[in-house]
C-alpha cells in the first residue's frame, strides 16, 4: 500500500506535468490547484505526528466550492 506521502507527492507532480500540457488556460489552472491541494496535503502530513496523521487522512482531499 502506497504512503500519504508517496501518493500526495507523486499526484502533486502529475498535476503539474498535466498542467505543463494543458491545451487551454483553463485546463492548465485546474491543474494547477489540484497540484496546490495534494502539496498543501503532503505538507499537513509531513509536518503531523503520528497522531495528527489520522486527523489530516479524514478531511477532504479538496475544499471545493460550488459556483451556480
Amino acid at each position: 500500500m502506497e504512503s500519504n506521502v508517496r501518493f500526495f507527492r507523486r499526484r502533486a507532480n502529475e498535476e503539474l506535468a498535466a498542467a505543463g500540457r494543458a491545451i487551454t488556460e483553463a485546463a492548465r489552472e485546474r491543474r494547477l490547484i489540484l497540484a496546490d491541494a495534494f502539496l498543501q496535503r503532503l505538507q499537513a502530513v509531513e509536518a503531523s505526528t503520528e497522531a495528527d496523521v489520522a486527523f489530516v487522512a479524514e478531511r477532504p482531499a479538496f475544499d471545493w466550492q460550488r459556483t451556480a
